[in-house]
């Protein structure tokens, strides 16, 4: 079915190779109908940079391919041959900085986006014929020795499986496991659990329903200790709803200095925050990006050994661009594991956290390095974090999916929600909202993004982890959302996840708000039966809430639906 391209350097010399066998190496492929395995052996010492399986598969104007994005925020969605997938946007490449700095969150760098037909997805994808509610799945078992990658086009009728190989060093002799793929064809949940559960090895997650509050959607980083507080308190008329309170970016000094609290922020410490909010009875969680280091932290300046370096010239590494740029902890030097160990152990263990949301965790692996992965980095990270959290819970964000699925007890699934529907410059509602609002590539806050997918990831819920599709909205103050589009985002995000947060304070809510916030807080026996585009920015979900069939059809553009019908 497949043939076969490679390229590696030898020797000081870049070759390619077709063949399956030849002087550099050899790959073993096995093909059944339910499974694709290959092993390849090198012959000689080298570095791989491209490993592709191609192969033909027919593609007629009612087939849909899904491709589940790079990492957590991005686009995840069903595409037909007449879809196009853009890449950086237009504002992004301005110059070659911008460009630069834009792709970091995503696989910019390293893939190709923007031509009709042509798609591709991480870890998993299926096809689907539309209308028809059997799939195709193709999964990989693990991203340990590296990301699995998708791609079609289905203009010129091409299905290739990659692996992202670049910067892989390899021995004489040494074998190197390429693909384990299961192929797996049924209606969407039956072969959802049979990938996840009987070929991946997830478990149940720990979690099965969170729902509460968190800080960053009303307030970013000004934070303090009255507003966490008062928040807390507003909470009261719905607190047989609730289970947990998180605290966001903002009470620390910098990114990175964790155990730096701002004592003009929170004058009586974080202990006493933890406390506070076991006293109502919730968990307590809190936000930390524990790769990144603020550019004016004090643990940059002090520690210019712990940043990762650009292969290319040397120079210390952005992996993002928020808080004026953070560069990124090595988490391969002894002493940022020692660092961290202590950060975690603070949090949790002094502390008293009970969760820990872990944000920005691509920055990891941008560019592979010791003659590892991307992939590997990932997966090495996340085994990392498990070990220093122990068995507290972790929610994970701004991470390849593939490499968490059965460790990370929670996940993000959507990019971040902006606090305006559609954005417009002139009702932008302040700086954040313009710059989160010019869309520069796939992950950036966006509404109508966060609602795709979720979604589309909706099968992800109770397999791979606890789907957190983000914050909802039910306030009126510092909000571009009219009372229809709150809702429709809340009933979204209740049927097809169970991490639902507010960043409200719930104690300004009339009667009517407080009911509507209690009921997209209750755990209900939902289930996902159908998900489908019916035109450019309308989407159809059919779904059974307690027992009951129903249908709610959405227009990602406007923000209406048949919501109120619905609830």
């Amino acid at each position: 079915m497949f043939k076969l391209y490679a390229e590696m350097t030898v020797g000081g010399s870049k070759v390619a190779h077709k063949e399956f066998d030849n002087e550099n190496f050899s790959f073993h492929l096995e093909e059944t109908k339910e499974r694709i395995k290959g092993i390849f052996t090198a012959k000689k010492n080298m570095t791989m940079s491209k490993f592709i399986l191609k192969s033909e598969k027919e593609f007629d104007d009612d087939d849909l391919f899904y491709a589940n994005g790079y990492q957590a925020w991005t686009t995840s969605r069903e595409f037909s041959k007449h879809d196009k997938f853009d890449g950086l946007f237009e504002p992004a490449k301005i110059t070659k900085f911008t460009a630069h700095f834009a792709g970091l969150s995503g696989d910019y760098h390293f893939e190709n986006y923007g031509e009709e037909g042509k798609f591709h997805g991480y870890t998993y994808c299926y096809f689907r014929e539309k209308g028809e509610k059997e799939i195709k799945l193709y999964g990989s078992k693990s991203e340990r020795k590296g990301y699995t990658i998708f791609e079609v086009d289905m203009k010129d009728d091409e299905f290739n499986i990659k692996k992202d190989v670049e910067g892989l060093t390899l021995k004489a002799g040494e074998e190197y496991e390429m693909f384990d793929i299961a192929i797996i064809e049924g209606e969407m949940d039956e072969v959802m659990d049979k990938y996840f559960f009987d070929f991946v090895g997830c478990k149940k997650p720990k979690i099965d329903h969170l729902s509460g509050y968190t800080s960053w959607y009303n307030y970013f980083q000004n934070i303090n200790e009255d507003i966490i507080l008062r928040d807390l308190n507003g909470l009261d008329r719905a607190s047989e709803e609730v289970n947990i309170f998180q605290v966001d970016d903002g009470y620390q000094a910098a990114v990175g200095d964790w155990l730096i609290t701002d004592h003009k922020k929170f004058p009586h410490g974080m202990k006493y925050i933890a406390d506070q909010i076991h006293a109502k009875g919730y968990k307590a969680g809190i936000w930390l990006a524990p790769f990144s280091a603020q550019v004016s932290s004090m643990i940059a300046k002090k520690h210019p050994e712990w940043l990762l370096r650009h292969n290319h010239n040397g120079r210390k590494m952005l992996g993002c661009q928020g808080w004026g740029g953070a560069y990124t902890l090595d988490i391969y030097h002894p002493e940022v594991r020692e660092y961290l160990r202590k950060v975690f152990d603070t949090i949790l263990n002094v502390w008293g956290f009970d969760m820990v949301k872990l944000d920005f965790l691509y920055s990891q692996c941008i560019e592979p390095r010791n003659g590892k992965t991307r992939g590997e980095i990932m997966c090495d990270g996340v085994d990392f974090l498990r070990e220093v959290c122990g068995d507290k819970w972790i929610l994970g964000c701004g991470v390849p999916l593939g490499t968490c699925m059965g460790i990370f007890d929670a996940c993000r699934i959507s990019c971040d929600v902006n606090k305006n529907w559609k954005f417009e410059l002139k009702k932008s509602l302040n700086i954040n909202s313009i710059v989160t609002g010019i869309k520069f590539n796939n992950e950036i806050p966006s509404s109508q993004n966060a609602i795709t997918n979720t979604i589309f990831r909706n099968h992800l819920d109770g397999r791979a982890f606890c789907n957190d599709p983000d914050v909802f909205f039910l306030r009126d103050i510092n909000i571009g959302y009219n009372m229809g589009q709150k809702l429709l985002h809340g009933k979204v995000n209740s049927i097809c996840g169970n991490v639902l947060f507010v960043s409200d304070n719930a104690g300004d809510f009339d009667d009517e708000r407080i009911e509507y916030l209690k009921d997209f807080f209750k755990d209900k026996d939902y289930k996902v039966n159908f998900a489908e585009f019916i035109s450019k920015d309308e989407i159809r979900l059919d779904f059974t809430e307690n027992g009951e069939d129903k249908t709610l059809t959405l227009n990602l553009d406007s923000g209406e639906s048949n919501v109120r019908e619905v609830l």
